[in-house]
């Protein structure tokens, strides 16, 4: 079959990489890709936010199936686009993605269905939100309501440090997205990713993840879109994954369906784990970038299975079957990141690196220049490995970390800390 991938990020290049070795797929087209997609995928460039071109680019190439990576063309309703043209489409609508376009949208729906979350409130202006933080104190998470490029979450430890982050949502530094504000109750405890599919029925669970959103070592730092991530997440026992199926992901999924949105795709839960129970911290609607790379990793060509069963709604059917093996990224980026970095710095020893089941580093922000790979982004290349233990495949990760010659580049050196 010929398959459309929409993104351009590591977690593109690592659904690419994985949905490449099944023998279901005959085209692989990624759009827009980036250097590293490239070498063993078709990139095209188009506006992938806009529904209407993205289907008569799938006219155009007979186009069997499409996965779309990111949250933006969700939120913008390309999904109900292709849907609405015949085309086989893994992805919820846009009515479904809310529960990562809006926080105050998911929060509303874990109050329908009984979801444990954090306490919260929702504001439209600042003086009321204000007021909130004072009568409430610190530590105090404040949240952009919308889609801000994973970097609208501000964990304040401080009532100063959350009257700041008002004054930034409201005065526009977040865009659109900060027109509306949530500010939530502080849950203390370990942080995990359990990552689900539904067919808008049944659902599947199909691997955990942790991920280190501070950008240095030890935690400390500003949040990131992510610094690194490892599978499975041991503090997500199976009796906690069980709990948090059925407590909070199914309710969910169950209510999206009633009120006439059911849900298809990958579910992303962000739990809070504490005292053996779990909590929702946020809902995200495409797979976590970069827990996709550990996930890809160890699901290997199976995934296009999965994924085909959950587009034509027999997921009840379909099993995801785990090797007994860890896996482990590294993220590198360029230098400055999260706030200001340069683009185009020249980044040597990629070409001697493995690419195996085991081992492969997944591009996130790269192009190709003068028959150079190049740095492209904030975050830049995604350095994975898999192992029958968490250590020999954080050591294996950082073995080619090493190998990479990037003076311009940093990564984290403890990624793995909390399971090890």
């Amino acid at each position: 079959m010929n398959i459309l991938i929409l993104g351009s990020g590591g977690r593109e290049h690592a659904l690419a990489w994985a949905v490449k070795q099944n023998p279901k797929c005959d085209r692989l087209i990624v759009a827009p890709g980036n250097a590293g997609i490239a070498m063993i995928a078709e990139c095209a460039s188009f506006d992938i936010l806009d529904g209407a071109r993205v289907v008569e680019f799938c006219e155009e190439n007979a186009i069997d199936f499409v996965i779309v990576g990111p949250e933006a063309p969700l939120a913008a309703g390309v999904a109900d686009a292709l849907r609405a043209a015949g085309i086989l489409t893994f992805g919820p609508s846009a009515k479904a993605a809310q529960i990562e376009a809006s926080k105050a949208f998911t929060k509303e729906l874990c109050d329908a269905c009984g979801a444990p979350t954090a306490a919260y409130a929702r504001f439209t202006e600042a003086e009321p939100a204000r007021a909130y933080i004072r009568a409430q104190g610190a530590p105090i998470v404040v949240k952009a309501d919308g889609l801000a490029a994973g970097k609208g979450v501000i964990v304040a430890m401080s009532e100063d440090e959350a009257l700041a982050a008002i004054d930034d949502m409201f005065g526009g530094e977040f865009g659109a997205a900060g027109a509306e504000v949530v500010i939530e109750e502080f849950m203390d405890g370990e942080e995990a990713s359990f990552f689900l599919l539904t067919d808008g029925t049944h659902v599947l669970p199909i691997g955990t993840a942790q991920d280190h959103k501070r950008v240095f070592d030890g935690d400390k730092g500003p949040n990131t879109g992510g610094m690194g991530a490892y599978s499975p997440a041991p503090v997500l026992t199976d009796a906690l994954a069980q709990q948090a199926l059925e407590q909070i992901v199914r309710p969910c999924v169950a209510e999206l369906a009633r009120r006439g949105t059911p849900y298809q795709g990958v579910i992303y839960a962000g739990l809070m784990i504490k005292d053996g129970h779990a909590r929702l911290v946020e809902y995200n609607a495409r797979f976590g970038d970069p827990e996709c790379q550990v996930l890809m990793m160890r699901l290997g060509a199976q995934a296009l299975d999965l994924m085909l069963a959950c587009a034509e709604e027999r997921l009840d059917r379909a099993q995801a079957t785990w090797a007994d093996d860890h896996a482990l990224t590294v993220v590198m980026a360029a230098n400055g990141y999260p706030g200001s970095y340069a683009k185009g710095s020249v980044i040597g020893g990629l070409d001697a690196l493995p690419e195996t089941s085991s081992q492969m580093v997944f591009h996130a922000g790269t192009a190709a220049k003068d028959g150079a790979i190049v740095a492209n982004g904030g975050r830049v290349l995604n350095v994975t490995a898999r192992g029958e233990t968490l250590a020999e495949a954080r050591d294996r990760a950082y073995a080619m970390v090493d190998a990479i010659d990037w003076p311009e580049g940093f990564c984290r050196r403890d990624i793995g800390w909390r399971a090890l």
